[in-house]
């Protein structure tokens, strides 16, 4: 007996977890931050990458104003991963965070981790901008605008040096230069050893082109330069050029030096290669003398990074970047239930003030127009039954019946019988005891005239509210342009503000801007077709009212009036 139970307690532990634990019950939200490492050819051991949180991705509304409860998670829903705020801006709803993975395996196709928000409580933020630093790195610039020169590396380097901020850079502020270096000290853990592996790197993001710069030297021993339109990396007198650069547009650029060889990259694309003798350099650093543009991301490392990691850190951190992708977890993963994403809840998470204002109003005007369609359309309905009745009853009568067709009369919603009691009315106060009714020219006017008086009025009853659908119908079109034309607005000058132009962070807000336009369409449209259907009704039952009116008058004139 003892057997069998130890083989099944055995084999339900081999048994695959049908899902993760929740990493922890105060975190009330998370998301699925996936991993594309389809094209990733060659793995990679600590590699920071950039988590672009948006509206479109992300909402805001649900995490600590600061983001102080932010937190990431392994795939395993228990490790947590070291990460570094780098801008967090709830009011725009854009966020820029670096999460140090320990390894990305080549061609994975279920990477990923989490990112759990949502706990009040959990006031100081874990955030830390060494820890996300791969190893060997010795200098890390992220030109942030409140510290344009930190080194957020170990070494806490402070250059100096005549570089200012582009807040819309490419991962938040960037440093722009005109053509004045950025100078660092000479320190130890900056020096480049014969033998020994070194690496530098940046996102550049030159001005015009042609122009001649140094991205990066050390005396005459390293040279990094830009030639007219290429890279030129000197070391020791050895040249090797390669790489064609565009004007304008954010690029990766990086070399590395290892046992005697040299290697430029591009794009984390391999464009130079060739043997170089070894040096050794121990000088003040120059970064970008001459050089006129913008640059993010400036990483020199005592260690040549592989292609592999060049590679994640271009896909990573760049602005089409397509390696992480952020969407709510699945079934089963974290305790959250997935499914196809919520395109109406984004749209609406991603509307601005203004636009929220405009579709209140466009709802209040659709709700008012709902009702005057739903009450004329009762009333028409009810006006044409009791007009059918009473006008059948009328067109019957002798002589003798056409003044008692009040009698046990109940037509409630007859615009004809009401105008038939105003004419009676009128010919009741002509009627003299024991006289035969007769009626001159000028009675007969008077009576008409009462009875096209209240034919007016019932016109007028029947109308009442009809210009409320014409408001909406005009009116919820421009309305609704306007809350989309102001939304726009707000979004380009909130992703100029933030440094953000990451498509993905833009395409939410246009999008949703796009909903006031919608919003409008939905309200005018039942509006014009509704207005049109009822202003036929009452057209038909207007015309119907004239034409008893002239029947009756004519009628009574005959019968009634004085030869």
């Amino acid at each position: 007996m003892k057997r069998w139970m130890l083989i099944a307690i055995v084999m339900l532990s081999l048994l695959p977890l049908s899902s993760f634990a929740e990493w922890n019950k105060e975190w009330t939200g998370h998301k699925k931050i996936s991993i594309n490492a389809q094209g990733v050819t060659e793995a990679a051991s600590q590699v920071p990458v950039v988590v672009r949180l948006h509206s479109g991705n992300f909402d805001f509304t649900a995490v600590n104003v600061d983001g102080s409860d932010l937190r990431f998670v392994a795939a395993d829903d228990k490790t947590e991963l070291k990460y570094f705020i780098e801008k967090f801006d709830a009011v725009n709803e854009l966020a820029i965070v670096w999460v140090m993975l320990p390894s990305i395996k080549a061609e994975d196709k279920d990477a990923h981790f989490y990112a759990y928000y949502g706990n009040e409580k959990a006031t100081s933020s874990t955030s830390d901008a060494k820890v996300i630093n791969a190893a060997g790195t010795v200098a890390n610039f992220h030109f942030a605008e409140k510290s344009l020169f930190q080194d957020d590396s170990a070494t806490a380097l402070q250059p100096g040096g005549e570089i200012t901020v582009q807040k819309a850079g490419l991962i938040g502020e960037s440093a722009v230069f005109a053509a004045k270096p950025l100078v660092i000290s000479v320190n130890p853990a900056l020096k480049v050893s014969a033998g020994a592996g070194y690496s530098w790197s940046a996102w550049i993001k030159p001005a015009s082109l042609p122009q001649k710069a140094e991205l990066y030297s050390q005396k005459e021993s390293v040279s990094f330069k830009i030639e007219d339109q290429k890279l030129s990396l000197n070391v020791g007198g050895s040249n090797i050029t390669g790489g064609d650069l565009k004007a304008a547009v954010w690029q990766h650029v990086a070399f590395t030096l290892a046992g005697g060889k040299a290697n430029i990259y591009v794009d984390g694309v391999q464009v130079g290669s060739g043997e170089v003798p070894g040096v050794d350099a121990e000088s003040d650093i120059k970064i970008g003398d001459g050089y006129t543009g913008e640059m993010d991301e400036l990483q020199i490392a005592n260690v040549a990074r592989s292609l592999g990691w060049m590679k994640l850190a271009t896909s990573s951190q760049g602005v089409e970047s397509a390696l992480i992708k952020v969407s709510e977890a699945e079934a089963g993963e974290g305790g959250e239930e997935g499914g196809e994403p919520n395109y109406l809840a984004i749209l609406i998470n991603s509307l601005t003030i203004d636009a929220k204002v405009v579709i209140g109003i466009l709802a209040v005007m659709f709700a008012i127009s709902a009702w005057v369609m739903f009450k004329k359309a009762m009333l028409v309905s009810k006006t044409d039954k009791d007009n059918k009745k009473f006008l059948a009853r009328f067109q019957k009568t002798n002589e003798a019946d056409l003044l008692t067709l009040d009698k046990n009369a109940s037509y409630p919603n007859s615009t004809l019988y009401k105008l038939y009691t105003a004419g009676l009315r009128e010919i009741k106060k002509r009627e003299h005891e024991g006289q035969k009714l007769s009626l001159s020219g000028a009675s007969m006017d008077a009576i008409k005239a009462a009875i096209d008086a209240d034919l007016v009025r019932e016109t007028q009853k029947q109308n009442a509210g009809m210009v409320l659908l014409t408001i909406a119908i005009s009116g919820g079109p421009f309305l609704g342009l306007l809350g989309t034309v102001v939304g726009v607005m707000i979004t380009f000058a909130a992703i100029a503000a933030a440094g953000d132009v990451n498509v993905n962070a833009i395409a939410p807000g246009i999008a949703a801007a796009l909903l006031a336009t919608v919003a409008g369409l939905a309200v005018a449209i039942p509006a014009l077709f509704g207005y049109n259907y009822l202003a036929s009704r009452i057209k038909n039952i207007t015309i119907a009212m004239q034409i008893f009116v002239d029947e009756f008058v004519t009628r009574t004139a005959e019968l009634f009036g004085k030869e």
